[in-house]
């Protein structure tokens, strides 16, 4: 995509955001399912009344969490999200658009006292360069106004030195990051560059829950060149397939979809637009240690493959190193899981290094130890389970 498409694409949303900022405009998205009444009584009307979203992914916050909102617009779903998180959390904004920045801020006060905390902050960014603080940008260039190649050049340097020393949102500050239908209207040449500004900002473990619309096929480019399909939720989509690809590629694991609309949205030219919740995960990098760990796939498939490639076996002691032993004790793959722990622990310090290319079946001795001969008796309960009477 030329530079000239894709800054008519950004001046197409900015400008039809800032008139959706105080005149409703229902076409600009999808209607999103129902939220918390309970929580949703508590955001003022005029939050509510030019929210546009697709989806609900402040479903999947938990308390104490600090949450992230991207392009959060008017700010309804950070509104919900400070209820949730509770007066141990944060939730933190980020959107480029000045008017709808006034509508989330203009409300903070009031609403800080009327739930009894006070976690919300609203950011101006860019959601593909969560690094510059626009607001504080912004004041710079007030008192040192762009008028010569060399004032431009030099601004260019201020900003870049204040990705690093001042960043917007740091690097591993994030447990949540939440976007209701606003990845599609990033610039295609951009959307690389915010795939990997979420995975920077998450904390390791940390999640993305996101709600967007996503297309059956591929968009062609007439469609794609059109700012006001762009700026209407459309143009931008991701091919469902490729919107998944794009977490994996960016180093995310654990990818699932949470929510997926059966009926389409929009169908243009053939091409059916839906809305779909994604959830995914930060933390699979690291090295490789074997503490003679194993786990059991429970089904109800006969084999699963994660996303680095590690093949389970329904119902087979699978070797894994200790990186991916505590993943799988984790969301979202605990519940499908049980862990296999050694008899006798290894340290970190003793452990090998393991080839986790590998797919390999753990035998019973190698977790229990090889000089393993101990005969022992249990109570019924380790057999039937609590609460039973087959023994």
């Amino acid at each position: 995509m030329s530079s000239t498409v894709t800054n008519n694409i950004e001046e197409a949303v900015r400008g039809r955001y800032a008139t959706a900022a105080t005149t409703v405009e229902p076409q600009l998205c999808c209607p999103a399912p129902g939220y918390n009444t309970e929580l949703l009584e508590n955001v003022p009307r005029e939050i509510v009344d030019v929210d546009y979203g697709c989806g609900d992914p402040s479903k999947w916050v938990q308390r104490g969490d600090t949450v992230l909102d991207l392009g959060s617009g008017s700010g309804k779903i950070c509104y919900i999200a400070a209820q949730i998180v509770g007066p141990e959390g944060k939730v933190i904004g980020v959107d480029f658009n000045a008017p709808m920045l006034d509508v989330a801020r203009k409300h903070q006060a009031a609403f800080a006292q009327r739930i009894g905390h006070d976690v919300l902050s609203f950011r101006k960014g860019r959601i593909q360069d969560l690094a510059l603080d626009l607001d504080v940008f912004d004041a710079w260039l007030r008192e040192h106004p762009v008028a010569s190649a060399d004032d431009y050049l030099a601004s260019e340097e201020r900003a870049a030195a204040w990705r690093t020393e001042r960043p917007l949102i740091a690097s591993g500050s994030v447990d949540c990051i939440l976007s209701n239908c606003v990845l599609n209207l990033v610039a295609a040449d951009k959307k690389r560059q915010l795939f990997d500004e979420m995975y920077r900002v998450l904390a390791r473990g940390g999640r993305c829950v996101i709600s967007d619309i996503v297309s059956d096929e591929d968009i062609p480019q007439h469609l794609r060149s059109n700012p006001e399909l762009w700026s209407g939720c459309v143009s931008g989509a991701y091919r469902e397939d490729a919107f998944l690809a794009a977490f994996e590629d960016a180093g995310f694991h654990g990818i699932e979809i949470l929510d997926r609309a059966i009926e389409p949205w929009r169908v243009i030219e053939g091409i059916e637009f839906r809305s779909v919740t994604v959830r995914a995960f930060k933390g699979k990098d690291g090295p490789c240690l074997d503490r003679n760990q194993a786990v059991v796939y429970q089904g109800p498939w006969k084999s699963v493959t994660d996303d680095d490639g590690h093949t389970l076996y329904r119902g087979h002691r699978m070797a894994v190193c200790d990186k991916t032993f505590k993943i799988y004790t984790r969301e979202p793959y605990a519940e499908q899981i049980k862990p296999v722990p050694p008899h006798t622990e290894v340290p970190l310090d003793a452990a090998n290094q393991y080839d986790c290319r590998r797919n390999a079946r753990r035998t019973p001795a190698e977790t229990k130890g090889e000089n393993y001969t101990e005969t022992r008796v249990s109570d019924s309960s380790a057999c039937c389970g609590p609460n039973t009477d087959c023994c």
